[in-house]
């Protein structure tokens, strides 16, 4: 999946967070930026994991201390794509000149993939296992950092995997478990090793925990607060996050 067709769905189905670049480059600020573009502070760093996994490279880089705190600013990558943002703005405006009936729009807003899964990270297909009726599929994530999925062969037949073929790997906050560094993850889980960059304590149920991985991507977990003190995980703590193969959901353009 192209950086053009990620974020032209992000435009048709959620034009504010593609536009949060816009109001970072000019404020230097998330919470000033959140303000701007009409957004929580939450939703705006949500929105910025969002894209940083998606185009791989990070987009907005947050730099802390200083005169107020610290603030956020555009990464070369992200300013880059923010000109690509704006030239898919005239584009969109020639699209809606263009349509023949609103009934079109509505159309191709329902063709575009929206998914409950906080954790959305592009990779590449590098190897294809099969393993009976299932696949174990090799997936290379921005930074030569992978993971593996595992797909019924059904699956990838109907995707048209192959090696070299983008796609996005979509993992439930709920599935993703978290240890200390010294712990062993289960064997043919994939790990992950990353740093804890916040806790979001809830006043009923799990904790929000956001971790940014060595490749600039961020994963979002849900983990009980009795868990995180017993491993001792807290903020700006390294933590292994590990997941099973088949908790990972694959998807491809249309």
């Amino acid at each position: 999946m192209s950086l053009p067709t990620l974020l032209s769905q992000h435009i048709v189905r959620r034009p504010q967070r593609i536009a949060l670049l816009q109001h970072i480059a000019e404020q230097g600020s998330i919470t000033r930026a959140a303000k701007s573009a009409g957004l929580s502070y939450k939703a705006a760093w949500d929105a910025i994991d969002e894209l940083n996994n998606l185009a791989q490279k990070p987009l907005v880089e947050r730099s802390v201390g200083g005169k107020g705190g610290g603030g956020a600013r555009l990464t070369r990558e992200g300013e880059r794509v923010l000109r690509l943002y704006q030239k898919l703005q005239v584009l969109q405006a020639q699209v809606l000149e263009a349509a023949e009936d609103a009934s079109d729009l509505d159309l191709l807003g329902r063709l575009m993939l929206r998914t409950s899964a906080r954790n959305q990270l592009h990779g590449t297909v590098m190897a294809i296992e099969a393993q009976g009726r299932n696949d174990r599929i090799q997936l290379q994530l921005a930074e030569d950092l992978s993971i593996d999925a595992q797909i019924t062969h059904d699956s990838t037949l109907r995707l048209e995997l192959q090696i070299g073929t983008g796609v996005v790997a979509l993992i439930k906050a709920g599935w993703l478990e978290l240890s200390a560094p010294e712990h062993n993850a289960t064997p043919g889980d994939n790990c992950l090793q990353g740093l804890i960059e916040e806790i979001l304590d809830a006043e009923d149920g799990p904790s929000e925990v956001r971790i940014s991985l060595p490749n600039g991507q961020t994963l979002c977990a849900l983990a009980e607060p009795l868990h995180l003190k017993t491993h001792g995980l807290t903020a700006d703590k390294p933590v292994l996050v590990h997941f099973a193969p088949s908790n990972i959901l694959l998807g491809t353009p249309l």
